[in-house]
């Protein structure tokens, strides 16, 4: 690992470069432990950026998430296609490849996509694929278009990743319902904090999750969500604390529907960078006890990827 770096804003490429140098937790992972959202971006030179993106990050390369993973305890990744790659997966599937087995992959792909080629992912450890409807970093691809990938990734049982804010569920709900796979929602539905966790829009997606039981969630990106920060309370560490109810009660709701990951490299935030060691020690404050711990960072990655 590097030298420290908080996350300086690169004005070349857009958006602040990772913290590099983390943390080691003081939070034990328990063993098999499965960082189960990151990111692969690049290298560049390599595995060129999308033309269409909207954002492009710095180079974080599989050699530095694996790097990350064993520092901070990890035993497996899942990695995450993310929009600036567009549905070109090599970089992906390139790290899934030189895992060992310990990494599987969520690809974006087109309507099309071949079943030779659903086959050639699936082979190198693909699992499922991404729907981004954030409107600020993807254009809107056509409904009809996105039922018929997830009509035909149902025979390799395969997931749908889906990737929303809380404000556009109301409008999303039925087509997600719709949906004939198993679904993993990105962010606990990227809730607003600032509303509070007893707020409608927190309610309804907690509805949403008790009405379809093919719905999961990952607790992920305090970072993201927290108005609070990164600062300590009175000394103690609790990083991204008002987050803290939120994943906590969809942890404690849905013990068997919830996973866990860093989001390194943390792609487009601009506000700070986490440390990912900190990170990691946000996990006992949502799931406080072993058991639980367990089914967040190991059965529960392990049944949804593995099996």
């Amino acid at each position: 690992m590097s030298k420290p770096t908080t996350g300086d804003f690169d004005k070349t490429t857009g958006w602040m470069d990772w913290y590099t140098g983390p943390a080691k937790p003081a939070f034990k992972l328990p063993a098999g432990a499965v960082d189960a959202h990151c990111h692969v971006f690049g290298p560049g030179a390599e595995f060129p950026y999308a033309p269409e993106r909207k954002y492009t990050p710095c180079d974080a390369s599989k050699a530095q998430l694996f790097a990350l993973r064993d520092h901070l305890g990890f035993d497996k990744n899942v990695i995450v296609q993310a929009t600036c790659h567009g549905a070109d997966n090599s970089a992906m599937v390139d790290a899934l490849k030189a895992s060992n087995g310990k990494a599987r992959g969520i690809a974006t792909v087109k309507r099309s996509v071949t079943d030779a080629e659903i086959q050639a992912l699936h082979d190198a450890g693909v699992r499922g694929v991404r729907f981004n409807f954030v409107k600020r970093l993807v254009d809107s691809t056509p409904r009809d278009e996105l039922l018929e990938i997830a009509t035909r990734i149902k025979k390799w049982n395969w997931q749908v990743v889906i990737y929303f804010e809380a404000v556009d569920l109301p409008e999303l709900w039925d087509f997600f319902a719709s949906l004939p796979t198993t679904l993993v929602v990105d962010h606990m539905g990227t809730p607003n904090i600032a509303k509070g966790v007893d707020s409608p829009e927190f309610d309804l997606f907690v509805k949403f999750m008790r009405e379809h039981q093919n719905v999961w969630s990952k607790v992920t990106c305090p970072e993201r969500l927290s108005v609070a920060g990164p600062a300590a309370l009175d000394g103690e560490q609790k990083a991204y604390r008002d987050v803290v109810p939120f994943a906590k009660r969809i942890v404690e709701l849905f013990p068997d529907r919830v996973i866990w990951g860093t989001d390194w490299p943390h792609p487009n935030l601009k506000k700070h960078m986490p440390d990912d060691g900190l990170l990691v020690d946000f996990i006992p404050h949502i799931a406080p006890t072993k058991e639980l711990q367990q089914k967040l960072l190991v059965d529960n990655p392990m049944r949804l990827y593995w099996s």
